[in-house]
């Protein structure tokens, strides 16, 4: 069985833009998240230090599940059309959300799945805009490797991978 629990956060389009790529892509892209109330991403990061010696980096946007990610393209004539609409109606409305707590990887990112069951209404928020599921699963991220310890991620993953080693 795998252990799950429930946080809490506030859904919000078109948030901030970090970085220099963020404003570039946000002339042809869509966004929303939940951006989570404390420091999860944080909490998790330090159980990943504290049972593999890896220190990750923090998401730009903290703690937070990006639930749309979308070319307007995707999003199709309705969707852009209803984008405003749909803002309106879920912008800044706190939601519950359940996580497993066992982490992921895939050698970088690490990260917190929402079970399957349980992204009903997040999909729902999709389906209005004519989207379907996303590309990338909905998840937590809770960090990732760089440069400088990539090799070492990568490391544990294969660990992981081959039984060696729980999560």
């Amino acid at each position: 069985m795998t252990d799950k629990i429930i946080i809490h956060g506030k859904i919000v389009f078109d948030p901030e833009e970090k970085t220099t790529k963020h404003k570039e892509q946000g002339a042809w892209k869509k966004i929303a998240i939940i951006e989570i109330d404390g420091q999860v991403s944080e909490y998790y990061s330090w159980f990943i230090k504290k049972r593999y010696n890896l220190i990750l980096n923090k998401p730009l946007r903290g703690s937070h599940i990006t639930f749309i990610n979308d070319s307007h393209k995707d999003l199709g004539v309705n969707g852009l059309a209803n984008w405003e609409v749909v803002k309106r109606k879920w912008n800044g409305k706190q939601i519950s959300v359940t996580l497993c707590v066992d982490p992921r990887t895939d050698d970088e990112h690490w990260w917190l799945n929402i079970p399957q069951e349980d992204r009903e209404t997040i999909h729902s928020i999709r389906a209005e805009l004519g989207l379907g599921r996303p590309f990338w699963g909905l998840h937590l991220t809770i960090g990732y490797a760089n440069e400088k310890n990539i090799e070492h991620s990568r490391y544990i993953h294969r660990l992981i991978k081959n039984n060696l080693i729980n999560y």
